[in-house]
């Protein structure tokens, strides 16, 4: 895990974040900036620089599963919620290790930016 990655400093708990779920594959926390009412970074706990960097679909489904699953947790899941991953500077991705963002708890627009 590189040492000037923030995600991986939240994952080895050098970084405090607010926790809403772990596993040995991912974590998930509340962002800090939150652009909806529910706003959670699902990651992996490999460093995995960006979507365009993954090697294992598996991984992948595994983020979206536990994004599901959290979705349900916060009461968002019959009412609607959008899952992104932004890869790449045009994105909007500013931290450079893979994360899923989780939204809801309000009407979304699209497109979205």
């Amino acid at each position: 895990m590189p040492d000037d990655c923030l995600f991986c400093r939240i994952v080895r708990g050098v970084v405090p974040a607010t926790l809403v779920a772990k596993n040995d594959d991912c974590i998930a926390f509340r962002d800090v900036n939150p652009q909806a009412p529910t706003h959670i970074l699902i990651v992996p706990r490999e460093h995995i620089s960006s979507l365009d960097a993954a090697k294992d679909p598996e991984m992948i489904g595994k983020v979206a599963f536990m994004a599901a699953e959290l979705a349900r947790a916060e009461g968002i899941a019959t009412t609607g919620y959008r899952t992104v991953i932004n890869t790449g500077a045009d994105a909007g991705e500013t931290v450079h290790h893979l994360h899923m963002h989780l939204l809801g708890g309000r009407v979304l627009k699209w497109p979205p930016g």
